[in-house]
């Protein structure tokens, strides 16, 4: 069995060799969980002093970055790469550069629609049909995910199936799956105990593998023992090479080195949340916890990163984080979501599954209850998270999450870039205005589309700090107040149209009271 293991242990350098001209390439994680880093980092340094391989299609399904240098920013060189599939941007600026000058063919697609995309290939289906994108930006009827107009249509296209409309993502060969485990066993075998997530790296080595192309998985370590069949997640058969990764370029995520809360159950006396502490009273508090109030009892939530990572913390306060089921789409159910460059992994979950069978439940509508950021909204109810003018973030599992979740909150502030506000006296007061409005006739592009959510019956709120809207059949109804908020001035006089407007009610007092860490020593709190 040794010589099994034998044959497939390389160098990353060597590893990276291997990759050819104009190849498919498919790559595995999400921000920096699970992410090959060393392959990918060597694959910019092969071709840096060798100007080799050229021309290579990028695929993924999350962001894989940091934001700066890590990640898949490692391949963002013009020349390196003709081509990016990618779910989301914001955490590779690099690629995103690319896009955005011109230099790539570059696609935007749901998250999870790539993720399922990977399966479908591996079993040599013509693709991923599936609802997941009407109406928005990736829909052929608008721009099919392409970021540019250089960038060739033809890889979403829309069809007739039982008399309803569907998206058609094509399958195309992966040439080159690059993933990562914990460990690799006496024939290859890929184990990942230690990681936040498994992701896809099955439907990538089943892939690539199917597709003609070969597999090469980074590992921390290589353990003597045969793994136990059951928590193998990839039999060895599938791997061509294997490379043992030095710690600093296999860290458990892009922030931590190793979390073992991660991946272990929580302990038996231990309460979701237990350690966190209250948010700080301003923008972000007013508005967690406003989003919180909409929570169902029992429900199973996903909650996005950012503004929305509050939800979780002001539940813990009440001491209802026990009353709802956290998921993340990477895979975990149940604990506490982790944020920053951490997000993806969730302390102490109850489960996880890879990220194609997290989709599928999302997709599906198993979610109750989502909340995710509002970057920009329009007079229609449609909002943007993905591109503006020259910033490029991509919708990651953004689309996948609004187009299904039954109940359904974007959560952000008002007006961006400068916002200053004072509580007190359960007022709320703004010292000083952000430069940017949100609020604008139509947006750049459509991230969630208001017409596919009012044909499926969804309940959609926008939560600000200082106002609420519902979306309505004719737009978006402005429905709450914040006290202390002239209505003239201070929301319409900063919105590009009018909303509806009936008989809006103030939001609830408790929103402007100081952080408190026990429900109990709060009588306005929300029982």
């Amino acid at each position: 069995m040794s010589r099994v293991l034998d044959k497939k242990l390389c160098t990353a350098n060597e590893a990276v060799a291997l990759i050819k001209d104009g190849q498919t390439i498919a790559s595995g994680g999400f921000v920096g969980a699970a992410h090959p880093e060393a392959l990918t980092s060597a694959l910019e340094q092969r071709f840096l002093k060798t100007a080799k391989p050229r021309d290579l299609t990028l695929v993924y399904a999350a962001g894989q970055g940091d934001g700066k240098d890590r990640g898949a920013n490692h391949l963002a060189h013009q020349g390196l790469l003709k081509r990016v599939v990618g779910g989301h941007w914001g955490l590779a600026p690099k690629l995103g550069k690319l896009a955005i000058d011109g230099l790539i063919e570059a696609y935007n697609f749901p998250q999870g629609v790539v993720s399922q995309l990977f399966r479908d290939i591996a079993a040599g289906r013509p693709g991923c049909i599936t609802h997941i994108g009407l109406n928005t930006f990736i829909d052929p009827i608008v721009m099919g995910g392409r970021l540019d107009e250089r960038t060739p249509a033809g890889l979403v296209e829309r069809v007739e199936l039982g008399g309803r409309t569907w998206l058609w993502y094509k399958s195309f060969p992966i040439d080159v799956g690059l993933i990562r485990a914990t460990a690799a066993d006496p024939v290859g075998n890929l184990v990942m105990y230690r990681e936040v997530m498994f992701g896809e790296v099955l439907p990538i080595a089943q892939a690539a593998h199917n597709s003609g192309g070969i597999v090469i998985a980074q590992v921390e370590r290589l353990q003597e023992e045969l793994a136990n069949p059951q928590v193998v997640k990839v039999p060895g058969i599938l791997v061509d090479k294997i490379v043992v990764a030095e710690a600093h370029e296999h860290e458990q995520t892009f922030s931590e080195a190793f979390n073992p809360g991660y991946c272990s159950a929580r302990p038996k006396d231990e309460a979701v949340g237990a350690n966190l502490k209250p948010l700080p009273m301003g923008p972000r508090r007013i508005i967690a916890a406003r989003a919180c109030d909409e929570v169902p009892e029992n429900a199973i939530a996903n909650l996005g990163i950012g503004m929305p990572e509050g939800i979780a913390r002001i539940a813990a306060e009440r001491g209802h984080l026990d009353n709802f089921t956290l998921t993340v789409e990477s895979g975990p159910f149940g604990g506490m979501p982790a944020g920053g460059l951490s997000f993806g992994a969730s302390l102490h979950p109850y489960a996880v599954v890879d990220q194609p069978s997290q989709f599928d439940f999302y997709d599906g509508r198993g979610l109750d209850f989502a909340s995710l950021g509002l970057a920009q909204a329009d007079a229609y109810g449609n909002v943007n998270v993905s591109k503006f003018g020259s910033k490029l973030a991509g919708v990651g599992g953004f689309v996948n999450i609004t187009q299904t979740a039954k109940r359904l909150v974007f959560s952000g502030t008002f007006t961006a870039s400068g916002l200053e506000i004072e509580v007190g006296d359960r007022k709320l007061r703004i010292l000083n205005e952000g430069m940017i409005r949100k609020f604008v006739v139509q947006v750049e592009q459509i991230s969630f589309s208001a017409k596919r959510s009012r044909e499926i019956g969804q309940d959609v709120l926008y939560v600000t700090e200082r106002a609420v809207f519902r979306l309505v059949k004719d737009g978006i109804e402005l429905i709450e107040v914040a006290p202390g908020i002239d209505v003239e001035e201070q929301i319409l006089a900063l919105m590009d149209f009018k909303p509806i407007i009936r008989n809006p009610r103030p939001m609830p007092a408790y929103l402007f009271e100081p952080a408190f860490c026990n429900p109990s020593e709060n009588t306005n709190a929300p029982k």
